[in-house]
């Protein structure tokens, strides 16, 4: 019995590395995240986060589908995130360029408490909208894995753009232009 232990016990560990290797082959179909669809020229649809946002100091909430019609620029962010803060006047200046283009900023709160992010935005006067991602369902639906993150979405609720770090040169004002100046 002992002399077929052995052999019996490395017939199971290669069914089971070929079992794992055909699982990882399987896996690698289309990968979907909104990194690989923008790279293929796609804009996927915006991701439904579920129940709406509650307003930072407000009791107003907000559901980005309320927004459909209107181009939207997401941004990610927190009190404590120092490119965070050198992003808040290029936010500012956008809203206001927004604004008059039906369009609006949108700050959402990661990982950070009320208390602060309050204070961040009053320090930084800022006058768009800003909600709070309570349970980083958010986060985890636009695939954010750190901040500050921004995504650019379309009049149809599509993501046009996104980027995945701090908001530098004129790559907002770059994808803003090509955004508000198609119907896609």
């Amino acid at each position: 019995m002992r002399r077929f232990l052995l052999p019996a016990s490395i017939s199971l560990a290669a069914a089971a590395l070929l079992a794992l290797l055909a699982f990882a082959v399987a896996g690698q179909g289309t990968d979907t995240s909104i990194d690989a669809q923008l790279a293929r020229g796609v804009r996927p649809a915006a991701p439904a986060a579920g129940a709406p946002l509650p307003g930072l100091g407000s009791s107003q909430s907000l559901n980005l589908s309320d927004l459909r019609g209107k181009v939207v620029v997401v941004n990610l962010f927190a009190s404590w995130c120092q490119p965070c803060l050198a992003e808040a006047p290029i936010l500012e200046r956008t809203q206001r360029l927004l604004s008059g283009q039906n369009g609006t900023v949108v700050g959402v709160t990661y990982r950070d408490t009320t208390g602060d992010a309050e204070q961040f935005v009053r320090q930084h006067h800022i006058d768009y909208p800003v909600v709070r991602d309570v349970n980083g369902s958010f986060a985890r639906a636009y695939g954010a894995n750190g901040i500050p993150e921004t995504f650019v979405i379309d009049r149809n609720g599509r993501v046009a753009a996104a980027r995945r770090y701090q908001l530098a040169g004129g790559w907002l004002q770059q994808t803003l232009s090509r955004v508000l100046g198609s119907s896609a």
